[in-house]
């Protein structure tokens, strides 16, 4: 068993056992085998785009929502952020029981229709006259619920897979995963090159700038997806040793099917788990929601810099973060996967003590905003009061007026013997 376990961890990462090995002439035949592995590919690309969703506009929000509204401030874009996390953890339990006794090509054709509008409900949240920044949240809420299919795919993939083929799979899930958090952002600086104004669409009122044409092609690419599921994806489900079990998702019979025997579940270490994946998320939302705002005010970048810069700077993370993926699998062999846990939580908690103000040099902060702001709010206090402000300046002119005809008529000769 133990050179059973090191054959598979040496697999390549992306690599399929191939025809004649000993277990695949055993449990299945090269078209059940093709067909499987096929349609677990087809679900990498559905995570791959299920995370470009996510990041492709993250930078760009905070700009695009203060330019379709002047009444969306910071509190509000930490709503808008958090509504794709909320629509995506109402979603998920929801497409998981969906996909426990129905087809799951069905739930995740739906959640990635889902996405697809609300990603074109983003590209139009400017047409509205007013409540631009609740269109805006109500779309981000969409293309969350519409992500929630993330569960679907990560079960799939685990029941679809031996016991074998099972780490490196959903290592490559992760992987496709992370690949998404990457390419988002960089999608994103080169959107940016085409700027603010864009070019519009007058017929369809469509614009297309750097805000919406990542979101547009988000929706092009959700469709090809949709395309792909309906021709490729099959149900699939093998047991621990590669044989196929009867499943009332499977749309094959089999008269080798078996049933999977049910082992018990430790389950203070998937709460454990799922704790310590929430406080990951929590920290990566933190800064994922400030990170354009702060940049923003501290070093007085525009919309257009902040847009190209935090993107640039978020896809240099995901490198890291997929460099770091892949020493972690190297390590958890040699340290164990507690000492990895520990040494990742002490790095973060060193780099919140480091981002803690630190010198005596204040940051480049915008001015120029703030004075405009500023100006703009004592206007705003004198309108009320600018109607009596008019009255009295024209009843004071009339008076001066009846003054200057006065002393006019007392100038002339005989104003005396007048008067």
């Amino acid at each position: 068993m133990a050179g059973l376990g090191t054959q598979a961890e040496r697999e390549p990462l992306l690599g399929d056992r191939l025809p004649g090995s000993r277990e695949w002439d055993i449990i299945e035949t090269e078209e059940h085998y093709k067909s499987r592995w096929r349609s677990i590919r087809i679900l990498y690309l559905t995570m791959f785009l299920s995370s470009v969703g996510f990041s492709i506009v993250i930078m760009s929000i905070w700009p695009y929502l203060q330019k379709i509204d002047k009444t969306a401030d910071t509190s509000f874009l930490g709503w808008v952020i958090a509504s794709f996390s909320l629509g995506q953890m109402v979603a998920s339990p929801v497409f998981g029981l969906w996909s426990n006794y129905r087809p799951r090509k069905e739930p995740l054709i739906v959640s990635i229709f889902i996405s697809v509008a609300a990603n074109c409900l983003y590209a139009y949240v400017h047409v509205p006259a007013s409540h631009n920044k609740y269109y805006m949240l109500v779309a981000r809420g969409l293309v969350g619920f519409g992500a929630g299919n993330v569960a679907v795919i990560r079960s799939y993939i685990a029941g679809a897979t031996s016991l074998q083929e099972r780490t490196s799979s959903m290592a490559n899930t992760s992987a496709c995963q992370a690949l998404g958090f990457i390419l988002g952002p960089v999608f994103q600086t080169c959107f940016a090159l085409i700027g603010e104004k864009g070019v519009t669409w007058e017929t369809i009122q469509l614009q297309i700038n750097m805000y919406t044409a990542p979101v547009l092609l988000g929706a092009f690419l959700g469709v090809l997806n949709i395309v792909l599921i309906l021709i490729i994806l099959r149900e699939h489900r093998v047991d621990d040793l590669g044989r196929q079990c009867k499943s009332v998702n499977f749309e094959e019979a089999n008269t080798d099917e078996v049933q999977v025997p049910q082992g018990s579940i430790d389950q203070v270490a998937v709460v454990t788990t799922n704790v310590l994946f929430f406080v990951v998320l929590f920290i990566f939302a933190l800064f994922e929601t400030i990170l354009t705002p702060l940049t923003m005010d501290m070093y007085a970048w525009t919309r257009e810099q902040a847009v190209l810069y935090d993107g640039i700077i978020l896809a240099a993370l995901g490198v890291e973060a997929v460099v770091i993926f892949m020493g972690i699998k190297l390590l958890s062999k040699k340290i164990g996967e507690r000492a990895i846990l520990l040494g990742g939580l002490v790095i973060v908690w060193v780099g919140f003590f480091v981002l803690l103000p630190w010198g005596n040099q204040y940051p480049k902060i915008q001015w120029e905003v703030i004075l405009f702001l500023q100006i703009y709010i004592i206007i705003q206090s004198l309108i009320p009061h600018l109607g009596k402000l008019l009255l009295l300046f024209g009843d004071l002119q009339e008076k001066v007026t009846v003054r200057d005809q006065l002393v006019a008529q007392l100038n002339k000769p005989g104003a005396s013997t007048l008067l």
